[in-house]
């Protein structure tokens, strides 16, 4: 479900502001009665009508792509890098489920979702990200520890707690490979706990996201959410809502 007035800027009617300004005014019908309401949600099959025409909404669309190095986590850029929504199908106007770094590689979820991407990317739902990152400057077992607790970063913020784990140490190259999980998302968050603590990122990459993973991907390539997985995400991110019910199957 979608407030009213996102559901009508999305079809490009108006601006949400001149959407809200609409409702106020009575041009509003939602499956033939006027709605005057802003705080109106509306479901994919409502009918929605401004001014007497009917507005076509879009069809939700959710995809796993896996980001190669490159490549900007946005729709556009001023720049004219190259943008992660060129990897997938032209059609639904998608947008990134937060960043991935423009060298960073690995696992984000493109979608036209506004309200499941809020919930994937804000930091009360807690959903794990687990990132595999080569570093400069071997950290000690005391850094390890603070990068677990929390670290201050160069802004001020105190990183929550995250799970590390030392893979491998190549001592002569004085470099280490970490596993990090984390459960924010703040910019560039990886790379800047790592500052802290007084090692560099040499390479990163995203491998997991919740449950879901880059099996079967190589990169660059893209494949769609499925209805389970997308269901599970959301409970993932809200554990608290039942399950929708379920029919009994019929017996044979």
């Amino acid at each position: 479900m979608e407030r009213l007035q996102k559901v009508i800027a999305q079809a490009g009617v108006a601006s949400r502001r001149k959407a809200e300004e609409m409702i106020l005014d009575g041009r509003v019908r939602v499956n033939g009665k006027v709605v005057r309401e802003l705080g109106t949600k509306v479901g994919p099959k409502s009918e929605i009508e401004v001014d007497g025409v009917k507005i076509e909404q879009e069809e939700h669309v959710y995809y796993l792509l896996y980001k190669p190095s490159g490549y900007v986590s946005t729709v556009d850029d001023d720049k004219g890098r190259k943008v992660i929504t060129d990897l997938v199908p032209p059609g639904a106007r998608v947008f990134p489920v937060g960043r991935l770094d423009y060298n960073t590689t690995g696992l984000i979820i493109l979608t036209n979702d506004g309200e499941f991407s809020n919930m994937m990317t804000h930091p009360k739902y807690k959903i794990q990200k687990r990132y595999v990152a080569k570093v400069k400057n071997i950290p000690s077992y005391l850094a390890i520890k603070q990068l677990e607790s929390g670290v201050e970063l160069d802004d001020g913020f105190k990183t929550g707690s995250a799970k590390v784990k030392m893979k491998s140490v190549d001592q002569k190259k004085n470099t280490a490979i970490l596993e990090i999980v984390i459960s924010e998302g703040h910019n560039r968050q990886i790379r800047r706990m790592v500052e802290a603590i007084g090692s560099e990122v040499i390479k990163l990459k995203r491998e997991q996201f919740g449950f879901l993973t880059l099996d079967g991907l190589n990169t660059g390539d893209w494949r769609e959410l499925s209805h389970k997985e997308i269901s599970k995400l959301r409970e993932l991110a809200n554990p608290t809502v039942p399950p929708k019910p379920r029919g009994k199957k019929k017996k044979k």
